[in-house]
């Protein structure tokens, strides 16, 4: 569950944070320049980032002045990195926490470089990704920078505000994942307005904090991905050289958001700095419950509505299925059509979405059937494969409408949850070694 929100006071100012994990060391979480301490739980690879953090640490996470549900700034100004300073001090003396390490993305390396050179009493390491002393161009400094905030990007980022636009911007490679759009789409509303977002990434265009970092003192870690699609890798280089003993390491990829892209190359940097541990690399198989999902007779009923209906008719239709999957635990891996694929890590919850899902989309005049099956499954990306898998599509090709089948693997695992079944005999599963027995999903008590 989230953790709760709570307030510290500056001056008039109510600072909204959280705290999240137990952990020997304090990290401090400074994403972005706009942020929403509620919002970033909708946000799935961030919110999966936090949990991570919190596995070695633990983690405190604020909304600055003007951004998420802190208080909002006077009309027509923005926030200085002095006050922004006292929110973060502030949110520190009310979480209780004496020395902190700082980390940091791209947007927001200014603030954390400036606090740590200030105040090295209150920071005890200091982590930047992807970060930069200064964006834009100046003598001496890295070639091929704008002076400026070019005013396409200015348009692209106002128009786009609230629909990812920096998500394109700045992990490209992460911005053909539909359901990843939508959900930092509503981080950003929830964060900050269109012409704030521009009016703050000019300033950030017009900031220089280069003749602090000699003057930082704590150990410092500085990472930047290598196919860097905003920041150039070499300014990482020029923050290596300037600040004392700074380690500098640079990981695979092209994202600047620091929780997108291969999230466990920073996180595996960031916990071997704090804590002299490196973790174990990610199991590229595991167990799981698969959940395949789809419209009975679709070509029928698009045909005989229409296009433009079945269009919206199906928008309907997969915003519910994964309203259940975030209620539920599941994880989206594809959709093709009318057709969904997800995991779980848990099969009772996996059935439970299932008869969700079935029942749900009744409202919407439509029939769905669903097939499942646990076993191990190989991590591929973003995508799963492996025999697991192939069973569960099987099994599920095997359903009537409104029918949710299961293989004996499944049922024999949820034992005693409440759940029946009916059987539905052994078949031959194409493509699948031996033949396997297969359960209907038994409607409660009173349901035909």
């Amino acid at each position: 569950m989230p953790p709760e929100t709570q307030y510290a006071r500056v001056g008039d100012l109510n600072i909204g944070y959280q705290v999240v994990g137990d952990g020997p060391i304090d990290v401090t979480l400074v994403d972005q320049w706009f942020s929403n301490v509620v919002g970033q739980w909708h946000l799935p690879p961030l919110a999966r980032f936090i949990d991570r953090l919190a596995e070695f640490s633990r983690v405190v996470l604020l909304d600055k002045r003007g951004t998420g549900v802190s208080d909002p700034v006077p009309l027509g100004g923005l926030p200085t990195l002095d006050e922004w300073m006292d929110d973060l001090r502030a949110v520190l003396d009310a979480a209780g926490s004496e020395r902190t390490a700082l980390l940091s993305g791209a947007g927001t390396s200014y603030l954390t470089i400036l606090f740590a050179a200030t105040y090295p009493e209150r920071t005890s390491a200091l982590i930047l990704v992807d970060g930069y002393p200064r964006i834009s161009a100046a003598p001496g400094y890295v070639p091929g920078l704008p002076a400026g905030l070019p005013p396409e990007d200015a348009d692209r980022i106002r128009a786009g505000w609230g629909h990812g636009a920096l998500l394109g911007i700045l992990a490209p490679d992460d911005a053909d994942d539909a359901a990843l759009r939508r959900s930092y789409a509503e981080y950003e509303s929830l964060s900050g307005s269109p012409e704030m977002a521009v009016a703050m990434i000019r300033m950030l265009y017009e900031g220089d904090v280069r003749d602090v970092l000699p003057a930082v003192r704590v150990p410092t870690l500085i990472v930047n991905h290598k196919r860097s699609a905003r920041i150039p890798a070499a300014i990482s280089a020029y923050m290596a050289e300037q600040i004392p003993g700074a380690k500098h390491v640079e990981i695979p990829g092209s994202a600047n958001l620091i929780w997108a892209g291969d999230q466990e190359a920073v996180l595996a940097e960031v916990q071997e700095f704090l804590t002299g541990i490196r973790p174990h690399p990610e199991p590229d198989r595991v167990l799981a419950t698969v959940l395949f999902s789809d419209i009975v007779e679709s070509t029928r009923q698009a045909a005989e509505i229409g296009d433009t209906r079945w269009r919206h008719l199906l928008d309907a239709y997969r915003a519910l299925v994964r309203r259940e999957f975030e209620r539920h635990r599941g994880r989206e891996i594809d959709t093709t059509g009318d057709g969904f694929l997800a995991t779980f890590d848990g099969p009772a919850r996996a059935i439970r979405c299932a008869i969700a899902i079935r029942d749900g989309v009744g409202s919407l005049g439509l029939e769905v059937r669903g097939g499942l099956h646990t076993g191990e499954i190989e991590l591929m990306g973003k995508n799963v494969g492996g025999i697991a898998v192939h069973i569960g599509a099987r099994v599920a090709a095997l359903a009537a409408p409104g029918e949710v089948l299961v293989s004996s693997t499944v049922k024999e695992l949820v034992a005693g949850s409440g759940i029946s079944f009916d059987d539905r005999g052994t078949h031959e599963l194409k493509g699948v070694p031996d033949p396997w027995r297969v359960f209907a999903v038994r409607p409660p008590e009173g349901r035909a």
